[in-house]
Order: structure tokens, then sequence, then C-alpha cells
């Protein structure tokens, strides 16, 4: 698929630079919202229309939230590569939608951390679901769109403002970052557990 309509997209950011904007023009062009939490009170404070994750799962958040989107109605849809038939038969069979865009930044680790929080507590605010959710879309480039960050929101709107959609070229860069920002999230935690005790 080389042009990516935007039709549905999952947005759960910790930086909410920007967001009701991007939410307000994402809407205006014709794209169903879903979120979690406090990106959802946010958007829905905007004015605007959001249907929640566990509205998508049948399923509430547990485990403190630790456990929101780690499920097949969410990931099925993010996964499942558009142009294969097998993939779109099975969406069909469970009911699953696909996502075109996921918008997700993770949890501020680093700040965690520099507030000399204890172990435990620190690692509450290690991303599960983030990574998990930027990984797939990356790998899943040729049929959505990872978005990992807020500078990249008007850049995004352009091209739909021009194209009607994103285009292969712009999900294939958005997907090389993704990888890279998600791979230094990961190597920033390891070096705070090698170094702090339990």
């Amino acid at each position: 698929m080389n042009l990516l309509p935007v039709k549905r997209a999952i947005l759960s950011v910790t930086d909410k630079t920007g967001l009701a904007e991007f939410g307000k023009f994402l809407t205006e062009n014709g794209c169903e919202l879903v979120s979690t939490g406090g990106t959802k009170k946010m958007l829905k404070e905007a004015g605007l229309t959001v249907t929640s994750v566990s509205e998508v799962t049948d399923f509430p958040e547990i485990l403190g939230g630790r456990v929101k989107t780690l499920h097949p109605n969410i990931h099925g849809g993010v996964l499942a590569d558009k142009d294969d038939e097998g993939h779109m038969e099975i969406l069909r069979e469970f009911g699953i939608e696909t996502f075109d865009l996921i918008c997700v930044n993770l949890y501020n680790f680093a700040e965690a951390a520099s507030k000399g929080l204890g172990l435990r507590d620190a690692v509450e605010q290690i991303d599960i679901g983030g990574p998990t959710m930027l990984r797939a879309a990356a790998k899943n480039f040729h049929s959505i769109l990872v978005v990992p960050d807020p500078g990249f929101y008007p850049q995004i709107q352009q091209e739909i403002v021009d194209n009607g959609g994103i285009s292969l070229e712009l999900r294939k860069e958005m997907a090389a970052l993704t990888f890279k920002l998600v791979s230094e999230y990961d190597t920033m935690i390891a070096k705070y557990l090698a170094e702090n005790n339990a």
C-alpha cells in the first residue's frame, strides 16, 4: 500500500504538546480517535469524540494501568497487513478493526529516575504497552503510520492535506526513527537497573 488514508487512530501519549490540535485535525478529516487514561480525558475536554480502549477490548484496564492496550483487539488491528487477504479475513472473523495511525510517546523514565525514587517505585515508570505498540506499528509500516513524537504532527497534517493520506516513504522514515527511540529507551532502563540496587 503506497498512500495510507487515516481513518482510525490510537492516541496515548505522555507528552501532550499539540495533542488537542492534532486530534481535532484528525477528527475533522474523518478519523475515529481511540485513547486511554489522561490522553482520552484531555481530548474529551477539548470537545472531541473519543472511543476508550476498554470499549475496543471489552475489558477494563487492570493492574493499576499496567495492562490496557495489550489485547488482540488492539494488536490485531495494529499488526494486520492490509495487503494480505488472509490477515483481513482473520480480522473479519474475530470482529477486529484495523488502525491506520498509532501516536504514542513513552513514560518519562529519565525524569522518574532522576527523582531518586526507590527501585520498586522507579520501575513503575517503565512503559510496557507503549513500546509494544510502537514496535508493532513500526514493524507494520506498510499498513500503518507510527508517530512517536509531537514534533511530527505538522508534517503528518501537511501530508494528509496535500495527498489525502500518508506516503509509504514517510511511514518507513517514522518506523526507523521509532525503533531508534525504543532502543534508546531500553538502553537507558538497562543502565539504570545495572547501576541501582534492589
